[in-house]
């Protein structure tokens, strides 16, 4: 088998779906492991760095004709797709939801697809889990993005000139993403609130020391895949409405708010906008998929009544390092776990759960009834 990785196709993409310091293993199933050339510009790790591990630098061209199975941290084109040996297999983060052409194309080329965003959240499956992974490391840079563009410190501080009163933050979602800005918030040393339409996770902010907002939304819940239900839009005019208060005094707003496979639900109006501080800061993690923010824009600072809407894509690649090392676990668990080691293929068990979910074209056909 010849195992190879592509550099991003996103220069807002800094990671590397493979690791000087978790490509071991990788390297242990002896097969021939391929990298495309500068895959650790954005970690800074040299060609030579992945040479003296044992690794084959190659032509981007090179790693899509020649392997049997492909890793990809963004998706590739249906050109691209067409150029690869037939019977191959792409694994990766594809955005399937907006990738229709890719998935087709797999199909049309007999290229098998496993699709990252589609791994199960049960026990077994959550190191290869790599929408947290990469959202917990988000959420942690959201926090010091929203910092920097505060005129004010996060932690109270007691000086000879007077107190300084720490900063508020106010979390809406507390997903992974959100359970990190807490934490980090919380390190930093501001008071922080948090809202989720999940009674459940009242018990996860506290324990971060940070106070929940009781929001009375009617009945509310989660999936079974631990995702918030969506709202009817009644419930997320009330929730527009009674949060309204809490990001009027707060001095940065993160929200979180996510739907699998659907645009994110607009949670923060202009009107809510008007009477929050100037200078204070809205942090929109959602701005990829439509946004929580009413006039948020991607890579884009914008004001509004002296508030500062931002919204950063790629939001993980600012820790390239950290979300690299975290990528490439995800990848390499997904592929030891389904390595034959007797003829070096993967095992494509349909009966298991995890293959089941994430593999979405197999032997030209697509699996996955939301794409067929």
């Amino acid at each position: 088998m010849i195992i190879s990785a592509l550099k991003s196709n996103d220069p807002k993409d800094h990671r590397s779906p493979i690791h000087p310091d978790t490509i071991s293993a990788l390297t242990s199933l002896k097969v021939e492991i391929n990298f495309e050339r500068g895959i650790g510009e954005g970690i800074n790790s040299d060609d030579s760095v992945f040479e003296n591990l044992g690794l084959k630098s190659s032509s981007r061209s090179e790693c899509l004709e020649k392997s049997d199975l492909l890793i990809s941290n963004q998706p590739i084109s249906a050109e691209e797709i067409s150029s690869m040996k037939k019977g191959s297999t792409l694994i990766g983060m594809v955005s399937p939801f907006s990738n229709q052409e890719l998935i087709n194309a797999c199909a049309a080329n007999n290229i098998n697809l496993v699709s990252m965003e589609f791994i199960p959240r049960i026990t077994r499956a959550q190191k290869m889990d790599v929408l947290s992974s990469q959202a917990n490391l988000a959420g942690y840079a959201a926090v010091i993005e929203s910092a920097k563009h505060l005129s004010t410190a996060l932690p109270m501080m007691m000086t000879a000139a007077g107190t300084l009163k720490p900063a508020r933050v106010f979390v809406i979602g507390v997903g992974v993403a959100g359970l990190q800005a807490i934490a980090t918030a919380k390190r930093l040393g501001a008071r922080v609130d948090a809202f989720d339409t999940r009674d459940v996770v009242e018990e996860q902010v506290q324990s971060l020391g940070a106070k929940f907002v009781k929001i009375d939304l009617g009945e509310t819940g989660q999936t079974d895949q631990g995702y918030a239900k969506e709202l009817t839009p009644e419930q997320v005019q009330k929730q527009k409405d009674l949060q309204a208060d809490v990001c009027a005094r707060s001095d940065i707003v993160i929200t979180t708010a996510q739907l699998f496979g659907r645009p994110a639900p607009k949670l923060i109006d202009t009107a809510t906008i008007e009477k929050m501080k100037p200078g204070s800061v809205i942090f929109d993690m959602a701005v990829e998929s439509g946004g929580n923010v009413e006039g948020s824009l991607a890579d884009e600072v914008v004001i509004k009544n002296g508030v500062k809407i931002i919204g950063i894509s790629n939001l993980a690649s600012s820790v390239s390092n950290h979300a690299s090392l975290a990528l490439s676990n995800n990848f390499n668990h997904w592929i030891t776990d389904f390595f034959n080691n007797e003829d070096s293929s993967i095992n494509f068990d349909f009966d298991d759960e995890i293959i089941k979910n994430s593999v979405i074209v197999f032997n030209s056909k697509i699996l996955n009834e939301r794409f067929q």
